[in-house]
């Protein structure tokens, strides 16, 4: 009896160990309303030029696990994103750009900061990290005429 329950005591505790070492690996809207922060706070203090190039940077301050910084115009226009994979969108109008249940992502920003100036939409998204499409929900603020983002994926 005592090696059953030392052995189910092992197996639950490497059960919370394993669960928690697959949520660490992803991140979550804290952190990603967080780095929005910080791009913000950035951008402002150092312009563009210099913003641009560290959110673009996939190895930078602004890429953590599987949490970038992008920018958009607010017509859609992408004008930075730190997902390398995505490297290609840059300089590409992408305002009707849909997930992969037809949503169109970045006229959900548009109409969230219309209303709001910041906040949160949800939608689907390759996620980098596992090559899967899963929910995604980014949190967004508007900067002059520019929207600063970053998403996390949902478990």
């Amino acid at each position: 009896m005592k090696i059953l329950l030392k052995t189910l005591s092992t197996l639950l505790i490497a059960g919370f160990l394993s669960a928690s070492a697959c949520a660490a690996e992803r991140g979550t809207a804290e952190e990603a309303s967080a780095l929005v922060k910080k791009a913000v706070a950035y951008l402002k203090a150092n312009g563009k030029e210099k913003a641009f190039a560290a959110f673009n940077d996939p190895k930078g301050e602004f890429v953590d696990r599987d949490l970038y910084i992008f920018v958009y115009d607010m017509q859609g226009t992408n004008l930075s994103i730190g997902n390398g994979n995505a490297s290609k969108m840059v300089g590409k109008n992408l305002i009707d750009m849909r997930d992969a249940d037809g949503k169109y992502i970045i006229r959900s920003f548009v109409e969230v900061l219309n209303a709001k100036g910041k906040g949160w939409v949800d939608y689907k998204w390759p996620n980098p990290m596992t090559k899967n499409v899963e929910a995604k929900s980014s949190y967004v603020e508007k900067v002059d005429n520019m929207i600063v983002g970053a998403g996390f994926f949902k478990p």
